[in-house]
């Protein structure tokens, strides 16, 4: 990634886009803003308010970084979780090999912002995406792609495409393994995905470098299952390679690997055995970065297996108490435009007193619901809570966080806001 594209995001100028930010800050530029160091509680933010950690954030990073140099894996998060250039940089420093993603726009997201290993977990079948594809590998030599293929169909879109496209570079693929009856994407069969090999094989624009999947499919996921999915994933690599179906690739891929069960993933490719070129064992989890207080921190492998470390959730909304009609009742100015709400609500976690600036925790509330730009809470006896107060939130499932803001203060414990974090969504 080129630093001159991320300063392009610091030259940004702060206007009426960006959500929650002091109306005071009109006409500066993201970095002047990130260098004035503005307090989150006193100059001038208004509610509602994502905020990041920054602390929080950089554990996170770092955690990931040991935890996949331990076990041997190679590491290309999933940016679809986040889509900001910053904290694709930012893992990348951390180790991670590139970056995975899920659609043609997002590809050109992170192409725009330097990255040069990209991963598309999805398959690939659109001949405009296929066409600006050919363009881009033909520009840059040091570009590297792999996407999925999961049908002689989708192989046969993909040479047209290519071939109309005049094509100087082929395309790496790799067969996906689906999950599973009832799964997402992906060959359902051992058969199938040697169908689909065989078509690949017969494409002069395309070229076979390994096999993927995604484990969190799996039905009825547990432990055990999710294992034997996997050893299911690198038999079929093992396959493949006596076949010679590798014959000629630098390195063999073999992917897997969501927020969930990543220990699995790790314990499986531990278990592959030697074959006729390296093997780039690449794990894709991407929701750690901002990691959450609902979907993943109950499922998160850390929990599993506690002495591998935690992760921390780095997301907090704050949104003001603007009615309390009832004892028992209040709302706040943040609903469904401002907060995940896909999974799990939001969790009440701080009060930020209006009167003396002292936060203290949220006992006694609960979030029971999101209206479009509303939160109903459910408030104890004894809670203590006014209009005026703030209310701080934690987040689940960072997917449908990120996308409601395309500028979100990255803030230390004591409330200084040193950086933006800029999203493309």
């Amino acid at each position: 990634m080129t630093a001159d594209r991320l300063d392009e995001l610091a030259q940004e100028r702060v206007d009426f886009r960006f959500k929650g930010l002091p109306p005071e800050a009109e006409g500066a530029t993201v970095g002047e803003l990130a260098a004035r160091r503005l307090n989150l509680y006193t100059d001038g933010f208004t509610t509602p308010v994502l905020t990041l950690s920054a602390e929080r954030l950089e554990h996170n990073l770092a955690l990931m970084e040991t935890y996949a140099t331990r076990h041997g894996l190679t590491f290309a998060p999933h940016g679809k979780t986040s889509m900001a250039p910053q904290l694709f940089q930012r893992q990348i420093e951390h180790g991670a090999w590139g970056i995975t993603l899920a659609v043609p726009h997002q590809v050109r997201v992170a192409r725009r912002f330097g990255i040069e290993r990209i991963f598309l977990a999805n398959e690939l079948v659109d001949a405009a995406a296929l066409r600006w594809l050919a363009a881009e590998l033909a520009a840059d030599p040091a570009f590297r792609f792999v996407c999925y293929v999961d049908s002689v169909r989708g192989v046969e879109l993909m040479q047209a495409a290519l071939s109309e496209a005049g094509a100087t570079r082929p395309v790496d693929v790799v067969v996906e393994l689906g999950a599973g009856i009832g799964a997402r994407t992906g060959a359902r069969t051992d058969a199938e995905c040697a169908a689909v090999a065989d078509a690949v094989a017969g494409a002069d624009r395309l070229r076979l470098v390994g096999v993927a999947g995604y484990e969190g499919e799996v039905p009825q996921a547990d432990g055990d299952r999710v294992r034997a999915w996997l050893r299911q994933l690198v038999a079929l690599a093992v396959d493949f390679d006596r076949a010679g179906r590798f014959a000629g690739v630098e390195e063999i891929v073999v992917s897997a690997g969501g927020s969930a069960w990543f220990d699995a993933v790790a314990d499986v490719f531990a278990e592959i055995p030697e074959l006729s070129a390296p093997v780039l064992k690449l794990l894709r989890s991407g929701a750690y970065v901002s990691h959450d207080d609902g979907h993943y921190r109950h499922l998160t492998p850390f929990n599993r297996v506690p002495e591998e470390g935690a992760l921390h959730p780095a997301f907090r909304l704050w949104a003001q108490v603007v009615s309390r009609p009832a004892p028992d009742q209040a709302f706040t100015n943040a609903g469904k435009r401002d907060a995940a709400y896909d999974l799990d609500l939001p969790e009440a976690q701080a009060v930020r007193d209006a009167r003396t600036g002292a936060v203290r925790d949220a006992s006694g509330v609960t979030v029971t619901g999101l209206s479009d730009q509303h939160g109903w809470l459910r408030l104890d006896q004894d809670a203590e809570l006014e209009v005026g107060d703030w209310l701080g939130m934690g987040l689940s499932h960072p997917c449908t966080s990120f996308d409601k803001w395309q500028l979100i203060p990255v803030v230390e414990a004591d409330g200084t806001v040193v950086d933006y974090v800029r999203t493309f969504f």
